[in-house]
């Protein structure tokens, strides 16, 4: 059976969940790796020397990453994934916006770049699962 749009961008975006997981654990590509901490907003790891990082934070896109690569399976999962995942780093944008970063409420933790990317991701996983299955309904609609 061939995947639909739906499910390639699924299968994509949770490579890419799993390879930035993988990525936060690699020093060097991870800078200041020894100073991350399981949780918490006391890590001066940063991802590509951008994004802060922590054990916590790693997990998390490790797991978003084999959520997506199950989820991909079908289209309907699929599309599941994306529009439920992009809400969550949406919520997780306003998150960052709203928490003092300095405080213990900032426990994943996050930095002005990883709320950037948390809009930019979230808005992209919303509209890759809304249209790409739009299309989809759109065409069994013409049949």
């Amino acid at each position: 059976m061939t995947a639909t749009a739906v499910q390639k961008a699924a299968l994509a975006v949770a490579l890419a969940f799993l390879a930035v997981g993988v990525l936060g654990f690699i020093p060097g590509v991870t800078t200041d790796y020894d100073t991350m901490s399981f949780a918490g907003h006391h890590s001066d790891a940063m991802l590509l020397g951008i994004f802060q990082v922590s054990i916590l934070h790693n997990i998390v896109h490790l797991l978003f990453g084999a959520a997506g690569l199950a989820m991909a399976r079908t289209a309907a999962a699929a599309k599941l994934y994306l529009l439920g995942g992009g809400v969550v780093y949406l919520v997780l944008w306003i998150y960052g916006l709203v928490i003092d970063q300095t405080s213990s409420a900032n426990f994943v933790p996050v930095n002005t770049a990883d709320n950037w990317l948390h809009l930019v991701l979230g808005a992209g996983m919303v509209l890759l699962g809304a249209l790409l299955t739009r299309r989809v309904s759109a065409a069994h609609a013409t049949h």
